[in-house]
């Protein structure tokens, strides 16, 4: 991809006189250090970072199914805008096609008659034989039947338990809720562009199962929850089992949604006895029986089926947004990480060169300021030059108040010291932290365009957006091994050495 760059504030000179902005933006906060320096505001702005507790996330409701065409409308036409957007920036990109093909599949999605239901479940549980009686069933089901791959293949020893072990039931069938943490189970791929998925368990959940079906929750994909082979349990067991079920899928799973069916019924060994007095043995296979769940079925296909339809197009488009853009977003990344590397070490030619620390972080600013805006370029930010200083401001600002350059250069110093090379102080750690600072600020600024429209909400005064990021770059970026290898890096760029 052709991206043409803009270069106001750095040719205009790493020098004093187009960098004076930056000096104006800092100059409240410069001028609260007085005669201690800047050192001990960062210091102080360290302390105050690492002791206190970081910003929470704030979770947000999953948005719920729309029941109007409208809503899905608008939900395609903005799947649509992100796949055209990866169209002209990477064409050949292998997922371009694939994406654009889903896209055009959208709109016919929500006139379709047919339902598309999934079931899913575990290894053994009996998908293959429910999927063959629900295809025989027809009628009034019109449906077209998927059925996954055993799920949960990986886990071993799924139903941990604290709880006394119930006498009626085999060991460890009853367990105390499984946690509500996640822990990253993957569901099959599509299964939540599904209309209905059916989850099949053969007893009390899982841990495994019960996240999964968080995880379907969570997705507003509606499920419904068929316990199979039940025939297998005691009269004793089944309500202990049943009520247990229930319990964890309480505010999950609709409870007209929970059913019980034997699609494949264990064969019983009869005695009959003959009026001569013997008896007489056979074995009889039962009849499978699913009714529970085909009347569940043919109840939601005459009530909600076209709410089912919008909610899966809706699901789909916005999945389809989501993956577009990540495809998108990892085109630009790549894109803009050598940009990043060309400017950090731009940075540390200036700072190494310029010993006056004030000058140093007048340089680097008009360096960021560049940065700014080619990355704003890449990511179709339209950042006026304005903007552009505002914004490489506010990330400087918001450095020296989180102590980063303090942090960064302590332990740039103390590699440097472990280094074979003799120590070299002064113009050398500011080169070094220049990079590294200045690498800080580019991948803090990705982070931030990829949000949207970031370049507009900071040079507006959205701070927590850009604090939020640089907080989450820094961490990435702070490990040990990593600036083991990049203190070399960098002072090979500054102190070339003759092997």
């Amino acid at each position: 991809m052709a991206i043409k760059l803009r270069k106001p504030i750095l040719i205009g000179g790493i020098g004093l006189s187009l960098s004076l902005w930056l000096l104006d933006s800092l100059g409240d906060s410069l001028a609260q250090v007085g005669e201690v320096g800047v050192v001990g505001a960062i210091a102080a702005g360290a302390g105050i970072w690492w002791l206190g507790k970081r910003t929470p996330s704030i979770p947000t409701a999953t948005p719920q199914p729309p029941t109007d065409r409208e809503t899905v409308v608008k939900a395609i036409a903005a799947a649509a805008i992100t796949v055209s957007t990866l169209t002209t920036v990477a064409p050949d990109h292998p997922e371009t096609e694939k994406l654009r093909g889903l896209l055009a599949n959208l709109r016919p999605d929500m006139d379709r008659e047919q339902l598309r239901i999934t079931i899913t479940g575990g290894k053994g549980v009996g998908k293959t034989a429910l999927r063959q009686l629900l295809a025989d069933v027809g009628g009034p089901i019109n449906a077209t039947w998927t059925e996954t791959p055993a799920l949960f293949t990986d886990f071993v020893g799924e139903r941990p338990s604290t709880q006394p072990t119930n006498p009626l039931l085999p060991e460890g069938i009853v367990g105390e809720r499984p946690s509500t943490q996640p822990t990253n189970l993957l569901l099959p791929e599509g299964i939540v562009e599904s209309d209905l998925v059916i989850f099949v368990i053969t007893g009390d959940l899982t841990k495994p199962e019960y996240e999964a079906l968080q995880q379907l929750s969570a997705g507003s994909v509606k499920t419904l929850v068929v316990w199979n082979k039940y025939d297998q349990y005691s009269e004793a067991q089944k309500p202990v089992v049943w009520q247990q079920v229930r319990s964890w899928l309480e505010g999950t799973i609709d409870p007209q949604n929970l059913l019980v069916i034997s699609a494949a019924p264990q064969k019983l060994k009869v005695r009959q006895h003959q009026t001569d007095g013997s008896i007489q043995e056979s074995i009889e296979q039962p009849a499978p029986d699913i009714s529970q769940l085909t009347e569940r079925l043919s109840h939601i296909l005459a009530t909600e089926k076209q709410n089912l339809i919008l909610g899966s197009t809706w699901r789909t488009a916005r999945n389809l947004h989501q993956r577009s853009q990540t495809t998108l977003n990892a085109i630009r990344r790549e894109i803009a990480l050598p940009i990043i590397e060309r400017y950090q070490w731009i940075a540390a030619g200036a700072a190494f060169a310029n010993p006056v620390p004030a000058l140093d972080l007048l340089a680097t600013g008009a360096i960021t300021g560049q940065l700014v805006l080619d990355l704003g370029s890449i990511y179709q930010q339209k950042l006026s030059l304005a903007q552009g200083q505002t914004v490489a401001a506010t990330l400087a600002e918001q450095m020296v108040k989180l102590g980063l350059v303090e942090l960064s250069t302590q332990t740039i110093t103390a590699i440097l010291k472990s280094n074979s090379i003799t120590y070299i102080a002064g113009g050398v750690v500011q080169g070094i932290s220049a990079a590294y600072l200045t690498r800080l600020a580019g991948l803090s600024l990705i982070e931030c365009f990829q949000a949207g429209d970031a370049g507009a909400q900071i040079s507006g005064g959205n701070l927590e957006l850009l604090s939020q990021a640089i907080k989450q770059v820094f961490e990435q970026n702070r490990r040990l091994d990593f600036l083991q290898s990049f203190v070399p890096k960098a002072l090979g760029r500054l102190i070339p050495i003759d092997n």
